[in-house]
């Protein structure tokens, strides 16, 4: 007998390509049919079949305070009853502009948005109308969402499913993006050099998470502000992912690295459909309608997803410690599942920062997108399957990170942690 989730999936594959509607959603990399999630409470989310799981997805990153926390759920439902959306300006927007600026001192001005692909991709636009320049280095293995000129050597879903790129995006439209090596400062020297006078900006993960999770090597970061400052380029941060996660000003406070624009997602808006994109007023200047660089959205600053992301946001600010507690039991979570490994002679690399961290099945320190790469991907799949049949929930990829919220339990952990002792047995 079918469970309710694979009848759900042979119902979307009828209508949906691949049955979803996001390729990281799909289970095919690890031979093995979506799951179909109807709630979450907490830590934990709940399957159309009844199924209880420990989540480390966490809507890929956003439920830093869980599932269903009721500050949010409650300020959303009073969002609600005053009216879905207005296409005009709202007094939810401009406080959600505030608070940013305030938890994010390199943010002097900011554009709300609705994703993180779009906040990218606004950002590369305004970059090259402030400069005058039109091309772009990114780093091979990092995600900047699926806008044409980002799809080269990008992580996430495309290193899942062994794709090289994207059908459907000419040639030109990718002539201007110069890919470097993560890591590697000579890298990006020399695309500097090849290209003098033409570069625009350079946009980078500072944690690479989306070829699982890659952290900067020490000097990486600051060498890239260094050669962008000589160079009359601008910084790009894309913290879609650690934007308040690592930190109240994310891993630009985390690690001491001023930005010129940043980048954000989801966790603006509790996991609301979000995004933003600011920096230094005199750059977000030249966006319209004060300066000629064009862009627009209709549902951008969207009052229901502005109440969402206020509530979660002050939340963050305004608990002592919150991060702290958070970093310190993520830490001990990730030290432990890796000496567990380590014990177990099971050949891996454990990547974590905070609360994020990856498991890649490889003897190979990974530290870019090729020895992201060398991660044995069949041993993945046991490590999944064995995980999710047992309750721990887990991106369907080897090239995720797992994300830790201010709700997992310390008896959850240890529970999870149990399970990791059992999969070396």
């Amino acid at each position: 007998m079918m469970t309710k989730s694979q009848t759900l999936f042979e119902r979307a594959k009828r209508v949906i390509p691949g049955g979803v509607n996001s390729p990281v959603r799909a289970f095919g990399s690890v031979g093995m049919n979506p799951r179909f999630i109807c709630r979450g409470q907490k830590d934990r989310i709940f399957d159309e079949d009844g199924k209880e799981y420990i989540d480390f997805v966490g809507s890929w990153g956003p439920m830093i305070l869980g599932h269903c926390h009721p500050a949010v759920t409650e300020s959303v439902e009073q969002a609600v009853r005053e009216g879905l959306s207005f296409g005009a300006a709202t007094r939810r927007e401009v406080e959600m502009a505030e608070l940013i600026c305030e938890m994010v001192p390199s943010v002097e001005m900011v554009r709300m948005v609705n994703s993180g692909t779009e906040a990218v991709m606004s950002a590369i636009r305004t970059a090259r109308g402030y400069t005058g320049r039109n091309k772009i280095i990114k780093f091979a293995g990092c995600y900047h969402g699926h806008t044409d000129a980002m799809l080269v050597k990008a992580g996430s879903g495309l290193m899942t499913q062994g794709i090289p790129g994207s059908a459907g995006v000419p040639e030109g439209c990718t002539r201007d993006t110069l890919t470097a090596i993560y890591n590697d400062l000579d890298s990006v020297r020399e695309l500097f050099a090849a290209n003098p006078g033409e570069i625009a900006a350079l946009i980078v993960e500072p944690v690479g998470a989306n070829m699982g999770v890659v952290l900067p090597e020490e000097g990486f970061l600051e060498g890239l502000r260094g050669i962008c400052d000589q160079e009359g380029a601008l910084l790009i941060f894309d913290e879609v992912i650690t934007g308040f996660r690592l930190a109240p000003d994310g891993a630009q406070g985390y690690y001491q690295i001023t930005p010129d624009l940043t980048t954000f997602g989801k966790i603006i808006g509790g996991g609301m459909p979000v995004g933003a994109y600011g920096g230094r007023k005199e750059i977000l200047s030249v966006v319209a309608p004060l300066g000629n660089v064009y862009q627009a959205g209709t549902l951008s600053g969207n009052p229901v997803a502005m109440a969402a992301g206020l509530a979660q946001l002050k939340i963050l600010k305004d608990t002592p410690g919150f991060y702290d507690d958070l970093n310190r039991k993520s830490d001990a979570f990730f030290r432990e599942m890796d000496r567990i490994l380590t014990d177990g002679k099971v050949p891996h690399c454990l990547n974590h920062v905070g609360s994020l961290g990856c498991v890649f099945f490889t003897e190979q320190k990974v530290r870019d997108y090729t020895s992201a790469q060398s991660s044995d991907t069949e041993a993945f799949r046991s490590w999944f399957s064995y995980l999710l049949e047992r309750g721990v929930y887990t991106a369907p990829s080897q090239f995720e990170a797992l994300f830790l919220s201010g709700v997992h339990s310390e008896e959850d952990l240890a529970k999870v942690l149990q399970v990791v002792r059992d999969y070396v047995k």
